[in-house]
């Protein structure tokens, strides 16, 4: 199915063709896959440090909200993940950018944002938008390819 300016839309669920697998130095990674909860949810309370596991429902909230999503597997195991957000036509939302630990440095988080760039693209997304804190500076304005402008945060929970 043809999405915005004639590109395939990634949001098409009959996307199960090749290009939505890819295998690389020993690391495969799926693009709109099927998520595994607890996997994902232990993935996530890890690299964020959170003080207790919560199990999350991920596949429904990232089948309803997000533009595209990326996880990169080691033999089989969850070992880096990111989630793309968007408002339907030009912007494109990097939330939740994770990698293992024990695997962090080696560039599978370059990977998964790359890949997700390359996703927004399709879809004809014109921009996309990344926050973070300030010790992750270097990856995101440096291999996450992103440049640094001004922009404004309102805390709503204190």
């Amino acid at each position: 199915m043809l999405g915005p300016f004639g590109l395939r839309n990634p949001i098409d669920k009959r996307r199960t063709h090749d290009d939505d697998h890819h295998v690389t130095a020993d690391l495969t990674y799926l693009l709109r896959s099927v998520v595994d909860d607890v996997e994902l949810s232990k993935l996530h309370h890890d690299a964020f440090e959170s003080d207790q596991p919560e199990i999350l429902p991920w596949r429904d909230r990232l089948e309803a909200h997000s533009l595209t999503w990326v996880q990169a597997f080691d033999a089989g195991r969850l070992v880096g993940f990111v989630n793309v957000a968007w408002d339907g036509g030009a912007h494109a939302f990097v939330l939740d950018t994770i990698v293992e630990r024990e695997r962090r440095h080696q560039g599978i988080g370059t990977e998964l944002i790359r890949r997700a760039a390359a996703t927004s693209q399709e879809a004809g997304c014109t921009w996309l938008h990344v926050d973070f804190e300030p010790h992750l500076e270097d990856f995101y304005l440096g291999s996450g390819g992103f440049r640094s402008t001004p922009a404004g945060l309102l805390r709503l929970v204190h």
